[in-house]
């Protein structure tokens, strides 16, 4: 009989019967599973390979009635912040045993329609999407309407219950501000970030509401939407800055913001943390390694891809087309970029 016919294949109860375990535990195993002890799972893995086991992944995606692809579609790979975000979806992805198709949209809705009709063509057991500015609110209603796990990253459609994986906008923003009043600064400029951004939307809210608690009036406080880019944080630092009463520090949309608001600071002939306080968002990688290290919200971004990656693989093997919302906790990463208490010179000018 020649190798590889069905007498001689492994089977899963061989598998079990060696490592001592159910044939549950080792289908549990084989999928990625994260609910098996590690030790358990060493000891099938061990198994597997001693008994020269082959998982057959289309008679599998054959059982479970969809294929092993899942799609991630992400508004703008050149941004830091979403590349890392990517990493940590793709790593839990293939963990579990799935192929990761990821397309960038460069903040176009029309290629977002185009690649989300492709992938459903494709037949994807499931998809993330970090959705593209001026999305419509629709614009996923027939892949959750055809039973298609979906999880937003970052950005939620208004209207829509389909789950969110994010950071807290809100909070950030608060500490961030928080800090800076610490430091003596009361008036704090909000620069950056598109008008229509339901996440800059989330963290000027915290930004105002900080500015409340601490008694000063929202009404008067700078906030410049511009470009989520460093040149839209150089726009955005001008406009601030020809106000007949400029702001002494700047809560920033994102950290690429700040990079462009530190660029046309030190254009003018201020130096960052030293004549003029700055805070980002994001914490991507750059920012402990800018001139000066960026102060910033500190944003466990592969944490957060992984949780929505997670998210999709749970809906994807229970059967179920919904999740819960998840948060992600924030904190404020203290670099020389805020600089230290507000000088006497600086105060004078106040």
């Amino acid at each position: 009989m020649t190798a590889g016919s069905p007498k001689d294949r492994v089977t899963i109860v061989e598998i079990a019967a060696a490592a001592g375990v159910s044939k549950s535990t080792v289908s549990l195993v084989l999928k990625g599973s994260e609910s098996v002890r590690p030790t358990t799972r060493d000891r099938v893995n061990a198994a597997i390979r001693d008994l020269g086991y082959v998982y057959n992944r289309g008679a599998a995606n054959l059982r479970r009635a969809h294929s092993n692809m899942v799609g991630m579609i992400i508004h703008d790979l050149i941004n830091p912040f979403c590349a890392e975000l990517a990493v940590g979806i793709e790593r839990s992805f293939q963990a579990a045993g799935y192929v990761p198709f990821i397309a960038n949209t460069a903040e176009s809705p029309v290629r977002q329609a185009e690649v989300i009709k492709l992938m459903r063509e494709q037949g994807v057991a499931g998809l993330i999407v970090s959705a593209a500015r001026g999305t419509p609110d629709d614009a996923l209603d027939g892949l959750v309407a055809v039973g298609v796990p979906v999880v937003l990253a970052m950005r939620r459609l208004k209207g829509r219950r389909i789950p969110v994986v994010g950071p807290d906008n809100r909070r950030g923003a608060r500490l961030a501000v928080e800090r800076l009043l610490e430091l003596g600064h009361r008036r704090i400029a909000f620069l950056g970030g598109y008008a229509d951004s339901v996440v800059r939307a989330e963290r000027l809210e915290g930004f105002l509401a900080a500015l409340v608690d601490a008694g000063l009036d929202p009404a008067g406080a700078i906030h410049a939407p511009t470009t989520a880019t460093r040149e839209g944080g150089a726009q955005a630092l001008e406009m601030a800055l020809a106000q007949r009463n400029p702001p002494t520090a700047a809560v920033c949309f994102n950290d690429i913001v700040a990079f462009g608001v530190c660029l046309a600071l030190r254009r003018r002939g201020i130096q960052p943390g030293r004549g003029f306080a700055v805070i980002g968002f994001d914490d991507v990688q750059d920012a402990m390694h800018a001139d000066p290290p960026l102060t910033t919200i500190a944003v466990d971004v592969m944490g957060l891809g992984e949780r929505a990656a997670q998210s999709v693989l749970r809906m994807i093997e229970t059967g179920r087309n919904s999740a819960e919302d998840h948060i992600g906790a924030v904190h404020l990463a203290v670099r020389e970029s805020c600089g230290g208490p507000i000088s006497e010179r600086l105060e004078k000018r106040a």
